[in-house]
């Protein structure tokens, strides 16, 4: 294993930090309110980044989407890379990918993922589908939203095909409530395809929580070094310290299980364990940082408008929307257990792996 980015994951990753770094302040996030920012997105577009990821891989998209987590940049980035981009990419037959990447790569078309816990969502032989789906991150951004039915069959619907109700998350995700009654959606691919798209969204989404904690983390380092009490930083105290790095620590280990899965999704292996265990250390670990960064803040930390309460809410919706760290590692052992049962077997049995996203916190 290797997780030295490659020229061009560099090149895009620092390109992708100093759009980030200029554009996504506090000030501008606030004037935002619970929308995207539309100049942000115009600008990451113009860049090239959403059609980068092609080519700098899903080890690639991880670094950039640490690098949005970071300042929590409200732009529908995760979503319209994992549930369009490479999801199409990937699976989508050759008039699909000729009809549908090109607008998706530009950032003309902007696709998220619907991907409930339990779906409701049913297509008939025609392909007309119908189901709610109660919320929907970057819904309201949107051109396309990828729908897994309940067989775990994966279809691309237009949004104005449907019907959009908004809904309003703790974090300012543009999310919506689907509601699909008799919308005409298109097959992307088969049975593989949504095992494939819920794994890489999974270390997507966990590549991204990374972000988020490390921002927490400078942010409480900042902080703590600045603001004196008896006359002493309070960087000082070693209470202060332990628990500054133990969210360093677990922010590492989110950030290290994204990149192998990453990783190993470029590789061509089986990853379906690895992108549970991103999830599960990107929910578990992730609220621990999130808490630990708004705690070592201390009174400021409640704050509703200090930037460090941005980190907590983006924190504690991706630990809801990854799901439960307790649920994540059951599943993550079932997998396990099904691997030892069918050793021996010809191809590698985690692929038949389809961990769930679980619905957030509305």
């Amino acid at each position: 294993m290797d997780f030295t980015p490659t020229e061009e994951q560099a090149a895009a990753r620092d390109l992708a930090a100093e759009i980030f770094g200029d554009l996504a302040t506090p000030e501008r996030l606030a004037a935002a309110g619970t929308g995207s920012d539309a100049e942000l997105w115009k600008a990451l577009c113009a860049a090239g980044l959403p059609g980068a990821v092609e080519d700098v891989g899903l080890l690639g998209l991880v670094l950039l989407l640490e690098e949005q987590g970071r300042v929590t940049a409200q732009v529908p980035f995760a979503a319209s890379c994992v549930f369009g981009l490479l999801a199409v990419a990937a699976h989508g037959t050759d008039a699909q990918r000729s009809r549908l990447l090109p607008a998706l790569r530009d950032g003309t078309s902007v696709a998220t993922g619907a991907f409930p816990a339990r779906s409701s969502v049913v297509a008939d032989e025609a392909g007309a589908l119908s189901g709610t789906v109660p919320w929907v991150p970057w819904l309201r951004d949107a051109t396309h939203v990828l729908v897994a039915a309940a067989d775990a069959t994966l279809w691309l619907v237009p949004v104005a095909a449907a019907r959009v109700e908004p809904v309003e998350l703790t974090a300012p995700w543009s999310a919506g409530r689907l509601v699909l009654d008799g919308a005409e959606g298109e097959r992307i691919g088969g049975q593989t395809a949504y095992e494939d798209v819920r794994a890489t969204a999974r270390t997507a989404f966990a590549g991204l929580q990374a972000g988020v904690c490390a921002g927490s983390v400078a942010r409480a380092v900042a902080h703590t070094n600045e603001r004196e009490q008896f006359g002493r930083p309070l960087a000082a105290k070693q209470g202060v310290q332990l628990r500054a790095a133990d969210a360093y620590m677990d922010t590492e280990a989110i950030r290290v299980t994204a990149y192998e899965a990453a990783w190993r999704r470029d590789e061509g292996l089986a990853y379906g364990t690895h992108a549970l265990t991103a999830a599960w250390w990107a929910s578990e670990a992730g609220k621990r940082v999130v808490h630990a960064g708004q705690h070592l803040h201390g009174g400021m930390g409640a704050d509703l408008d200090h930037p460090v309460h941005r980190h907590f809410l983006w924190g504690r919706q991706l630990d809801a929307y990854l799901g439960c760290g307790s649920e994540v590692l059951e599943e993550l052992g079932q997998l396990i257990a099904g691997q030892d049962e069918t050793a021996g077997q010809q191809g590698p049995p985690e692929d038949s792996a389809h961990g769930e996203l679980k619905e957030g916190t509305a």
